[in-house]
C-alpha cells in the first residue's frame, strides 16, 4: 500500500507546526518491507543496539543464506553455533526460534496479516517471544505501512514532540494521543515526518 497523497495536503492544513516538519524534510518515503518473516528476524536482531551494531549483525546474519531470503525453515536449518558466530545472542537466537515455531504453527497468521485489523496483528505478533507492542508497531508501519499507527511509547516520537511542540519535558501517553488528534487517520505519515526531523531513524524505546 502507498501513503495516500491526501495525507500531506491534511496534515499541513490541520497542524501548522507538523507542516514546517512536513517543508523542511520533504516527500514521505515509506514503502512496504517484504519478506514478513525477514523483516521480523530484523526487528528482533535491532533490539538494544545501536543502529550501526544492528546494521552489522544484521548484514552478517543475511550472510548466512547466501544472498536468499530468510525463511522460517532456512532458520530453522542453522545451528545455534552458525547464529552466535554473527553476533547473536543465546536470548535473540532463542526469540529466533520462537518465531521459526510461530510462523510454522500459524500462530502468526503470516499469510493474511495485511488483510488483519492493527490490533489483530498485535495480538498475533506479541505471542512471539522479544516481540512487544512497539516491535508490532513498527512492522505495522514500515512493514504493512498502516496509515494510522501512533506509537506512543516511542522515545524517537515523544522527543520531536517535545522539541518541536516546545514542551517542558517529554509528552505522556495522554498529552500525545491528544496532539496526534488532527493528524487521523494520518498519524503514521505525521509519525514518519516527525522522526525524519531529528535527522535520525526511529530511536528504540
Amino acid at each position: 500500500m502507498s501513503i495516500d497523497p491526501q495525507a500531506i495536503t491534511t496534515l499541513k492544513r490541520r497542524d501548522p507546526t507538523l507542516g514546517r516538519i512536513i517543508d523542511r524534510v520533504g516527500p514521505c518515503t515509506l514503502r512496504p518491507q517484504k519478506p514478513y518473516f525477514a523483516a521480523l528476524c530484523e526487528a528482533i536482531i535491532a533490539q538494544q543496539l545501536s543502529i550501526k551494531a544492528a546494521a552489522t549483525i544484521y548484514r552478517r546474519f543475511r550472510g548466512l543464506f547466501h544472498g536468499r531470503t530468510p525463511t522460517p525453515e532456512r532458520l530453522g536449518a542453522l545451528s545455534d553455533a552458525d547464529l552466535q558466530a554473527v553476533g547473536l545472542s543465546r536470548q535473540k537466537i532463542g526469540y529466533l526460534r520462537d518465531l521459526v515455531r510461530k510462523f510454522a504453527d500459524r500462530t502468526v497468521p503470516y499469510w493474511r496479516l495485511s488483510t488483519l485489523d492493527e490490533n489483530t496483528v498485535i495480538t498475533a505478533l506479541t505471542q512471539v517471544k522479544g516481540i512487544g507492542v512497539w516491535t508490532a508497531q513498527m512492522f505495522l508501519i514500515f512493514s504493512l505501512n498502516r496509515p494510522d499507527v501512533l506509537p506512543v511509547g516511542d522515545l524517537g516520537l515523544r522527543k520531536a514532540v517535545e522539541l518541536w511542540y516546545e514542551l517542558d519535558g517529554l509528552p505522556a501517553e495522554a498529552e500525545l494521543i491528544k496532539i496526534g488528534k488532527c493528524w487521523r487517520p494520518y498519524r503514521t505519515v505525521a509519525t514518519w515526518y516527525l522522526w525524519q526531523s531529528l535527522d535520525n531513524r526511529p530511536l528504540r524505546s
